[in-house]
Order: structure tokens, then C-alpha cells, then sequence
């Protein structure tokens, strides 16, 4: 660690554009700056049916 009083800082990646255009800049991207999670669907479902369980059940008009 070169700075101790620095610890853990991020820095975003670089950007290009102003205003409505301003995005990040593809070209500069890396791996270290992907945001890939392979397990976003399972993990979904599973609060998803978590939600679903624990809601109460729904009144029919009778």
C-alpha cells in the first residue's frame, strides 16, 4: 500500500461525453472493471420464490 491514509479507495473508470451523452469510455474498460455475475438469474428466482413464499395469500371476491 503506497498511501496508508488512502485505504480501500476506488476510482471509477474513465468517461467520455457530457450531460445526456456522458458514459464510460469502452475502449479503457478492463475484466477488473466488468460487472459479470454468472449466478444473478439463480440468485433472482431464489428471493424471488423467498417473496413469494412468505407473502400473504390473496383474497378472492366471493
Amino acid at each position: 500500500m503506497a498511501d496508508p491514509k488512502r485505504p480501500g479507495t476506488a476510482t471509477p473508470p474513465p468517461t467520455l461525453g457530457e450531460g445526456c451523452t456522458h458514459r464510460y469510455d469502452i475502449e479503457a474498460l478492463s475484466d477488473e472493471d466488468g460487472t459479470e455475475f454468472p449466478g444473478a438469474a439463480e440468485l433472482w428466482r431464489a428471493l424471488q420464490d423467498a417473496e413469494a413464499a412468505a407473502a400473504p395469500p390473496a383474497k378472492t371476491p366471493g
